[in-house]
């Protein structure tokens, strides 16, 4: 597999009196949160693998969630940004618990985990303005991107996963009637191609979050936590059924379930603290997911269906916040000068 040449942030273009953008704290802020979060769970399932193809893959992905972890680190040393907290292996990790997973859903998670972290990079590079900062976007973007293709490669090789559903070519260019947007009531025209494309999307990213909340709510240790996940769990699958019964109803295929791909080990693994950020950051993709597939859907039935899904994931979220926040785990982003509390 070929890798991604390591990234030299030291431009020459790049005034370092210039000051990072509120865009730019914010983002590097994340990075930094969000890799130290990858940082323990590939490091964990290196510790579980077999298969010489998703052993490298994984190995891989370890190399670049690491670069860009010391690389936002340095960019924000270099403002004396005080370094979040973040996750680490010392603190959050058991790496000698037993194995929660088998190889095949690592390749899985890696396709939603490059998902996830394309969706921060491309929404930072038209916000960032400073060199090193776009430097830094751009190559993780890219390097993303070839890891992306070579999780397909895996996957397509290995028949773990099929490509989304054909559909006939158009005779020619064509307009829509006034039943366009009708889902309920009249005449319901099939799915058009980009309502397709985010149903089996989602699908494929609810497949491989109901897995992991799985495996979370056997290992958990507080009970309050557990029950948490079992409600996302509950609804995920719930969601799974809705975008597969669309799906179905024009004989189209659909992802296929995970879930097997869970051991029965309940030994933890993982921190409760990394355990419930890591859905909270992943149903927060899922609600940017939702909200795209809205925006590209004609029929009510479909935005209907989104927006009951966007509402159980926000409660969700909500009420994770609380639980991080009452247990003294979530760390505050930058944010701006109150102003009417400043005084002399």
């Amino acid at each position: 597999m070929d890798t991604q040449k390591p990234l030299n942030i030291r431009s020459t273009n790049t005034n370092l009196s210039e000051k990072l953008t509120s865009a730019e704290l914010g983002k590097l802020w994340a990075t930094y949160r969000g890799n130290s979060m990858s940082t323990c769970f590939l490091h964990y399932y290196l510790q579980h693998v077999e298969d010489i193809d998703i052993k490298k893959l994984l190995e891989e992905a370890f190399t670049l969630t690491t670069e860009f972890l010391n690389t936002s680190e340095e960019i924000l040393k270099k403002e004396n940004f005080p370094i979040p907290k973040g996750f680490s292996i010392e603190e959050d990790l058991n790496p000698q618990a037993p194995r929660l997973f088998e190889d095949e859903f690592y390749v899985h998670y890696l396709k939603y985990a490059a998902k996830a972290g394309m969706s921060i990079y491309k929404v930072a590079i038209p916000l960032v303005f400073r060199k090193d900062v776009e430097e830094f976007y751009k190559y993780c973007m890219e390097s993303t991107m070839a890891l992306m293709e070579q999780i397909k490669e895996v996957l397509m090789n290995k028949g773990f996963i099929r490509k989304p559903p054909i559909i006939p070519i158009p005779e020619k260019e064509d307009f829509v009637e006034k039943d366009f947007l009708n889902g309920y009531v009249g005449h319901v025209r099939p799915l058009h191609a980009l309502e397709i494309a985010h149903l089996y999307d989602n699908i494929e990213n609810n497949v491989a979050s109901k897995a992991l909340i799985t495996a979370f709510s056997q290992v958990t240790e507080q009970e309050e936590i557990r029950d948490l996940f079992k409600r996302g769990k509950n609804f995920t699958h719930k969601h799974i059924e809705l975008f597969v019964e669309k799906l179905h109803k024009e004989d189209l295929p659909a992802p296929s379930y995970l879930d097997h791909l869970v051991t029965t080990s309940t030994d933890t693994p993982f921190s409760d603290k990394l355990m419930l950020f890591h859905k909270m950051d992943m149903f927060s993709m899922i609600i940017r997911s939702f909200g795209n597939s809205v925006a590209v859907s004609g029929r009510h039935d479909l935005g209907v269906m989104y927006t009951k899904g966007l509402l159980q994931i926000s409660k969700f979220a909500e009420d994770a916040a609380k639980i991080m926040i009452d247990n003294g785990w979530m760390e505050h982003p930058p944010y701006a000068a109150e102003r009417d509390k400043l005084v002399k």
